[in-house]
């Protein structure tokens, strides 16, 4: 009688992954595309040559061996090194019990590995082997070129995360380290990306209260769309719902456009001389990046030799590794300031990084755009959207409207079953924050790792950071913030404006055609 994976009978390495490959296009065999090279016929499932070399001397190996996600070859955001795998399968247990992407659909596969590109891979993989893609070679070869400008913008959740790599305690803010590094480093401009996270918020929230007042032709509950790995999986599993998911770009891709436009018109810069570099905490940035639709400053200038809105996105770590390539110590640089016109936020604008803060900072100015008054100090301190659950709620009383009814979610597991439930018509919601990873960007695909699987000690450590960033802040309204109101008098005119749309916001594709989805008895939650 055959034996089953899992019982204690020993096979050798060679023969244990033989069975398993030629036994199903699940775990160890469906990687074959990922496995850093392209497949050929000597690589096929079952055959010689395919599997990792440390496999491949004698001896025996347990045979509860659990394989590993599949990965992409050209998958922008991350990559696996074959020699470091070591098939536990904590890669599976992430991508389908968290985050529910592997193993919700059925095989064969069509044209593309399905990927969100969160990289929570990264942070569960506990030999190293899954990690983000590596661009720091671009961005030095780009900061030695002399005709080229090199524009950098640092997110919230960076600031709070980079010290890690240098031996400071969890959630450590070294905004101003991170600053004077980047500086020394080479980068000619720095900005800050909380100010585009206000300008997303002042979009977002007017769009909202369009939909709100039945201005524009567009589904509630509102859904966020700043985070590229949660906007990909709605493509992918919920292409009916693309119509709820806001059109406005995120922080990013905002600050990218407005680099070479607004930026570049005020300061007199070729715009195809502007190298644009966002530093993340996300790995699925990567992918954002190279998204077709993002390269309106390309299309705004009708000149077909502007590169994309943003040309690169680094992780918090790879920021790490360049600082220390170049022999930076780190620890003894004094604080330095991001440049003016687009490098200041508010608190709003920092909160951003952790699970609830769009929710908090957009009801605050939503307050303000429907009432034309300040939101009241509840508003600074929107206790119910805070905190590691997976789904919060909470309603935000707004005189004139009532009590709006809002949710929060964090790992794309608890999306699928939200989803589901705007799918059924029995959503109360009328807007929603959705983060593809638990806890928020704090923990994104790119941040140090601090534990493996990732920890709410961690996150919350890192959480309370950005919390205590806003409420130091001078300003903590998005719609307070100086530069937006210059952004919108001397070039965008008002949120939403026509300008506004074309520079600030998108639009999304259905990717349901990649797969067939699993019917609902085969789903994992």
């Amino acid at each position: 009688m055959a034996s089953k994976a899992g019982q204690a009978k020993k096979l050798s390495r060679r023969s244990f992954l033989k069975f398993v490959g030629g036994a199903s296009l699940v775990g160890v065999s469906l990687n074959l595309a990922g496995c850093g090279e392209p497949l050929t016929a000597d690589k096929a499932v079952g055959g010689s040559g395919w599997m990792p070399t440390q496999y491949n001397a004698p001896g025996s190996w347990p045979t509860n061996v659990r394989g590993r996600v599949p990965i992409d070859p050209e998958n922008p955001a991350i990559i696996r090194d074959d020699q470091k795998c070591i098939l536990c399968g904590q890669c599976i247990e992430v991508c389908e019990k968290i985050q529910s992407v592997y193993g919700n659909y059925e095989l064969p596969i069509k044209n593309e590995i399905v990927c969100v590109n969160c990289g929570q891979c990264t942070q569960w993989c506990p030999s190293g082997a899954i990690t983000e893609r590596d661009d720091t070679d671009k961005v030095f070869k780009a900061i030695a070129d002399p005709n080229i400008t090199v524009v950098v913008q640092t997110a919230p959740s960076t600031r709070i995360g980079l010290g890690e790599e240098f031996g400071m305690p969890v959630g450590t803010n070294v905004q101003g380290k991170q600053v004077a590094a980047l500086r020394k480093l080479g980068f000619d401009v720095v900005f800050d990306t909380n100010f585009t996270a206000d300008l997303t918020i002042m979009e977002e929230g007017t769009e909202l209260v369009k939909r709100v007042k039945g201005e524009l032709k567009k589904p509630t509950p509102q859904l966020t769309s700043c985070c590229p790995g949660w906007v990909k999986f709605v493509e992918y599993f919920y292409p009916d719902l693309i119509p709820n998911l806001s059109s406005a770009k995120s922080p990013q891709q905002m600050e990218g456009t407005l680099m070479k436009t607004y930026y570049a018109e005020k300061k007199n810069v070729d715009p195809k001389k502007i190298f644009s570099v966002a530093i993340m905490p996300c790995t699925a940035k990567k992918f954002e990046c190279q998204r077709p639709e993002m390269a309106s400053a390309r299309k705004e200038l009708k000149d077909s030799n502007v590169s994309p809105d943003v040309d690169v996105v680094l992780t918090t770590r790879e920021l790490a590794r360049m600082i220390k390539r170049a022999g930076i110590n780190f620890a003894a640089l004094p604080d330095d300031q991001y440049d003016l016109l687009m490098g200041s936020g508010t608190g709003a604008g920092a909160i951003f990084g952790t699970t609830g803060g769009v929710m908090e900072a957009a009801a605050r100015s939503a307050y303000y755009l429907i009432t034309g008054q300040q939101p009241p100090a509840a508003l600074w301190d929107l206790t119910p959207v805070r905190g590691m659950q997976g789904v919060k709620e909470a309603a935000v009383n707004i005189p004139g409207v009532g009590n709006v009814k809002v949710a929060v979610i964090s790992g794309l597991t608890n999306a699928r079953m939200v989803m589901d439930q705007i799918r059924s018509g029995n959503a109360p919601w009328v807007f929603i924050e959705v983060m593809a990873c638990p806890g928020g960007c704090e923990y994104g695909g790119g941040q140090p790792r601090a534990s493996s699987p990732p920890s709410d000690e961690v996150r919350n450590r890192r959480a309370a950071s950005l919390y205590k960033i806003d409420a130091k802040a001078k300003l903590r309204n998005s719609h307070d913030n100086p530069q937006i109101k210059q952004v919108y008098a001397d070039f965008l005119t008002a949120p939403m404006s026509e300008k506004a749309e074309e520079l600030l916001h998108t639009n999304y594709i259905s990717r349901a055609a990649e797969f067939v989805v699993k019917k609902p008895a085969s789903k994992i939650y």
